[in-house]
């Protein structure tokens, strides 16, 4: 599969899944809780770090065309924009 196999919605799907069925009890833990994990769709390898970029592009020289998906580890969003992050689970 290429990137432009997919589109927005198909990728946000997929992350969400993979994260939620595969991933997240591995990695919510107490020290990763709002860090960022970034996911490649394709083969299920993961990057966590602070930094979105840096995580991306750890992910990225393991698997140079990874379509990814990211999350912050006990949140809802990634970023929040005149907002607040909720907190998905205690």
């Amino acid at each position: 599969m290429t990137n432009s196999q997919l589109n927005k919605e198909e990728i946000a799907r997929r992350g969400g899944e993979l994260y939620e069925k595969s991933i997240r009890t591995q990695v919510e833990t107490p020290e990763n809780i709002g860090k960022i994990i970034s996911i490649d769709l394709e083969t299920g390898d993961y990057e966590i770090d602070e930094d979105l970029i840096v995580a991306c592009h750890r992910l990225q020289a393991k698997h140079h065309n990874a379509v990814i998906w990211t999350e912050r580890i006990g949140y809802d969003a990634v970023f929040a924009v005149g907002g607040t992050l909720v907190r998905t689970a205690q």
